[in-house]
């Protein structure tokens, strides 16, 4: 999905709007790896403990770990929308845990600016002064994406395509279909059961777009109700269809059509992480959640890219390095004179001032199949970048392995993507000042 997200990762809040907003909407907000007990929190209830429980058994319980009376977070970050209640799971790197409003609007910044740079999320024409007085979560900046994406289709014209139609008719028109014709016409020989086509608007990219509405319906905020109901009795004539991935697999844009990539994108997010009912409360639920170490390196790999400074970036080339089994690396980047560096990216906290053995043993691999140096790379807390070498690669490349940290904020306000993907070619040209003149 193309992405545009404006000045997010910028907002500056105050922390009384910011509570009163969460009160209106219902919005409870964590970091990654806190818990949350029903109980402690007036909004989070029992049954909506059961249903994530329920949902989280569904997905091989990768999203969290349930506890007593509540659940722990782990490394999986987004929303999960319970009924009228939006768990907002945000990003951290460090353990402090914290309700100070703004520090948590500071992170929800930094994951909308990474969703935007990953292109998971699209937000056009969206200011920072809108997005200050009325999102209330990241969910609902999904939600007002879409309706604007339909409305403008509307606006637009809704497009007529061909599709094929079976009907028992009066008239022969089309393919007669003979095993049915005989099921439903032995009494009525006037009638004939074809198959024919028909140009309309009744088509699955509609069907698509349709059933993405009646997903949200009963869980847009009351300040998009009104626009989605408007929209909704624009498209009276469509009936809810069950769409699958498969549905999603069987359609192709062409030049009348392209229009429609970004709402069946967003559509589609929204149907295949819809759980109708997860239990007897009857509470429906949708999720959209992001593995933050997965949505680390892609961010790392598109900002490098776009800011390149003459290196070429590749993302995840793989090589085999015994029988049928291959490694491969985050990322490989390639200097205009041919050197190489391999990184890893963790989004964790790295307390030691050494890789770990199996870190090592990993980037020593990587070193050797590439002839490469390589780096670790971490958000940063408070530490400072090691450098080491292998002794066993003693040639004219060194062979390093650094472990570097990367600060994404400047006295608590986020860095540009193009400020962050600097400080890293930096830390690449330092590897080169450390080791290859010596």
């Amino acid at each position: 999905m193309n992405l545009r997200l404006n000045l997010i990762g910028r907002l500056n809040l105050s922390p009384q709007f910011t509570q009163n907003k969460m009160r209106r909407a219902n919005v409870i907000q964590v970091f990654e790896h806190q818990k949350l007990k029903y109980g402690a929190d007036k909004d989070f209830k029992q049954s909506h403990f059961d249903a994530l429980v329920k949902f989280n058994e569904m997905n091989d319980n990768k999203y969290f770990t349930p506890i007593h009376r509540g659940i722990k977070f782990g490394s999986y970050v987004g929303v999960i929308q319970i009924g009228g209640l939006t768990i907002e799971i945000l990003p951290k790197i460090d353990k402090q845990t914290t309700d100070d409003p703004t520090e948590k609007e500071k992170w929800q910044g930094v994951l909308l600016n990474m969703l935007s740079v990953c292109r998971k999320i699209k937000v056009d024409t969206v200011s920072e002064t809108q997005l200050k007085r009325r999102y209330n979560s990241i969910l609902e900046v999904y939600f007002e994406i879409y309706l604007n994406e339909v409305e403008q289709l509307i606006q637009r014209g809704l497009i007529k395509q061909y599709r094929k139609v079976s009907t028992n008719q009066k008239a022969l028109k089309g393919k007669l279909l003979f095993a049915q014709n005989i099921r439903h016409n032995l009494v009525h020989k006037e009638r004939f059961y074809c198959e024919h086509q028909t140009y309309d608007r009744q088509h699955l990219i509609h069907h698509i777009i349709f059933k993405g509405l009646k997903v949200i319906q009963n869980l847009v905020s009351h300040r998009l109700s009104d626009k989605l109901h408007r929209i909704l009795f624009e498209l009276e004539n469509f009936q809810e269809m069950n769409i699958t991935a498969q549905d999603f697999e069987r359609i192709t844009l062409n030049r009348k059509s392209h229009f429609y990539a970004n709402a069946l994108e967003i559509a589609k997010m929204f149907i295949l992480n819809f759980s109708p009912s997860l239990h007897t409360g009857h509470d429906a639920m949708l999720t959209l959640l992001f593995d933050m170490n997965s949505l680390w390196e892609e961010y790392v790999y598109r900002i490098l890219s776009k800011y390149n400074q003459g290196n070429k970036v590749q993302a995840q080339r793989s090589k085999f390095f015994w029988e049928n089994r291959s490694i491969k690396p985050d990322l490989i980047i390639t200097a205009p004179n041919k050197q190489r560096i391999v990184i890893d990216t963790k989004w964790k906290i790295e307390k030691s001032k050494s890789p770990s053995t199996d870190d090592l043993k990993q980037m020593f691999t990587y070193n050797l199949h590439w002839a490469a140096n390589s780096i670790l790379l971490y958000p940063q807390v408070h530490q400072a970048d090691t450098f080491g070498t292998f002794h066993h690669l003693q040639d004219h490349n060194h062979h390093t392995c650094t472990m570097a940290f990367i600060n994404i904020f400047d006295n608590d306000k986020m860095k540009s993507n193009k400020e962050i993907a600097a400080e890293i070619f930096g830390k690449i040209e330092a590897i080169k000042t450390q080791f290859l003149h010596e």
